[in-house]
């Protein structure tokens, strides 16, 4: 039996694995894709992570890798499907048939962005097309944008981004905002943003990297030039495995503190998964450092 499983090995994940192995505790990091990383590796770039300016995400993440097995954490490549509750432990059973037993478990297992779900969308990813306004905002200085969405992530990205951009386009689907008013008021008052209402996107169409997008509005086809597109439609926390285990928000993130603790004795969440206002790679990482620390306090306290 482990002292910590860690389910996740994005930046949070491997946080929490080098925490936990300086601590002395028993570690291993559970990954269902093969030496994967997280979301840090789909970025060209990583301009806000301190000290390391201008760093390829996937060159990133294999350091953050590098890092947690240097220190002797332990890795394994599976697929968790169920986490039962037994005594003072966890069983995390396995999609192979295994089982993993640990006296505490950091869920680190972060969340995936929502998607369109069309034609050019996986073609130009990281080739113009961009989640994260805050990660890759800069790459368009004095260029035109467009922002699809119309939550408060959209509208925000948008500000964001005119501040940034010489034109943002926002396109949503719908003729009002979700977002909230003080956000819809502030970007009318920005003059280097356009808005594209009751718009559906269709396609983005580029070469080597995406420069239009093919949008449907009144029935007909529209094709708006752009060097990037900033998709803010949502995330869908992975958070299936701790339903009924631990507490989750309306919008399915795990309710937990900033010492990741949750409802769940033993269960601490980390990274873009739980409950918190900055999703960043700066802060995953704090995430797993500060979850390690509260698993090395909650064992010290069950073993005196």
């Amino acid at each position: 039996m482990y002292d910590v499983a860690i389910i996740g090995s994005g930046p949070a994940g491997l946080s929490a694995a080098v925490y936990a192995k300086r601590a002395e505790l028993s570690t291993v990091v559970i990954e269902k894709e093969y030496m994967g990383t997280g979301q840090i590796a789909q970025s060209s770039r990583v301009d806000n992570y301190l000290g390391l300016y201008g760093e390829n995400g996937f060159d990133l993440g294999e350091k953050f890798l590098a890092h947690a097995q240097a220190v002797g954490a332990e890795f394994t490549e599976a697929e968790i499907i169920e986490m039962i509750p037994d005594s003072e432990s966890y069983i995390l059973k396995t999609s192979d048939g295994k089982e993993i037993s640990a006296r505490t478990v950091i869920y680190a297992a972060g969340t995936k962005r929502r998607r369109l779900e069309i034609k050019g969308e996986s073609e130009f990813l990281s080739k113009g097309i961009s989640f994260c306004a805050v990660c890759d905002g800069s790459f368009y200085a004095n260029k035109t944008v467009a922002v699809i969405g119309g939550g408060d992530t959209a509208l925000s990205d948008a500000l964001y981004l005119s501040q940034i951009a010489k034109k943002v386009y926002i396109i949503h689907r719908r003729e009002v905002f979700r977002a909230n008013e003080a956000l819809q008021k502030a970007v009318k008052n920005t003059a280097n943003i356009e808005l594209i209402l009751n718009a559906v996107p269709v396609e983005f169409i580029g070469d080597k990297k995406i420069n239009s997008v093919k949008f449907i509005r009144n029935n007909e086809e529209n094709i708006l030039d752009a060097d990037g597109v900033f998709i803010a439609i949502g995330s869908i926390p992975n958070s299936g495995l701790l339903k009924g285990i631990a507490d989750i928000d309306e919008s399915g993130y795990v309710i937990a503190d900033e010492n990741g603790i949750t409802s769940a004795q033993g269960i601490f969440a980390a990274g873009d998964v739980r409950t918190k206002r900055l999703r960043q790679v700066i802060t995953a990482a704090a995430d797993g450092a500060n979850c390690a620390e509260s698993a090395r306090i909650y064992l010290s306290q069950k073993r005196s």
